[in-house]
């Protein structure tokens, strides 16, 4: 955590503000190169994919043109909702994290996934088929599935319609999300094998680096509890100090749920997680 806040004092106005915009820009431009060279029967994606091989040999471009091969979908509807879906993960994620945070998150995913296929070239031999072969698995698609996790999270209790009918909670989606990437993990070739260790590698890295374990000893834990007796007298039965502007539900419906007053409302208005980022701002 002071590392991180040293790097954002220090580079944090370099930031990419909006990055998932410029994500979904990405998106954009390959399916249109994927759904165009079907059209004229020339493959695109040959000469973008994340190729070590070719990388040293001079095609440079190849360090950041994978980024645009977007997960495969015949589907347009299919591609619209997931697009959408990335997009509002990432906008809360950002909000949340902070510009800097979720360009590291991001960044870190890509620059994992790049050195993993380095590291695997060398294994394979160094060989240009080997090289091609592995290089179709190397997409941002499962640093997609770690942005997911890192939401699920920060919000494991928020609540969403999973295939669009059946309500869930984040946190068992993220179950759900796991136990995908294992089943690919056992299946898959060495190249979706590297991706995926490279986007959970980025999401352990990141959260390991940004949880203050030292709130959580037992020291810690008795001088806040010391305090907030000091501080705050018992409250008399039937006294809440959380409520929710938008449902009025309170921290006794649940000892998941997390408060937060919106700094955009006109007023003190407080909201559960729900709603704190779904609400009509109080002017």
């Amino acid at each position: 955590m002071n590392f991180l806040n040293k790097m954002e004092r220090k580079f944090g106005r370099y930031a990419i503000h909006n990055l998932t915009k410029y994500m979904i820009g990405c998106y954009i431009i390959g399916y249109i190169l994927l759904y165009g060279g079907s059209l004229f029967h020339i493959s695109f994606t040959q000469y973008l994919s994340l190729s070590p091989y070719h990388i040293v040999h001079g095609q440079i471009w190849r360090l950041v043109s994978w980024l645009l091969i977007p997960p495969p979908s015949s589907n347009l509807i299919f591609v619209l909702i997931m697009l959408m879906f990335y997009y509002s993960l990432g906008e809360t994620l950002e909000r949340t994290w902070g510009a800097f945070r979720y360009n590291v998150y991001i960044l870190g995913g890509v620059l994992f996934t790049v050195i993993g296929a380095f590291i695997l070239y060398f294994i394979a031999g160094g060989s240009p088929i080997t090289s091609l072969y592995y290089s179709g698995a190397f997409s941002t698609y499962y640093i997609n599935l770690s942005i997911f996790l890192a939401f699920a999270v920060s919000y494991p209790d928020m609540q969403v319609l999973f295939m669009m009918i059946i309500p869930m909670k984040m946190k068992w989606l993220a179950v759900l999300d796991v136990a995908y990437l294992l089943y690919d993990m056992v299946n898959g070739s060495w190249g979706i094998r590297t991706v995926i260790i490279a986007s959970l590698l980025n999401f352990i890295i990141y959260f390991l680096a940004t949880r203050n374990y030292q709130r959580i000893s037992p020291k810690e834990i008795h001088r806040k509890q010391q305090f907030q007796k000091a501080v705050h007298p018992k409250m008399a039965p039937g006294t809440t100090k959380h409520k929710c502007a938008v449902c009025g539900r309170t921290e006794e419906d649940g000892d998941n749920l997390e408060f937060r007053f919106c700094s955009k409302c006109n007023g003190n208005y407080e909201y559960c997680q729900d709603h704190l980022f779904t609400h009509k701002h109080i002017q």
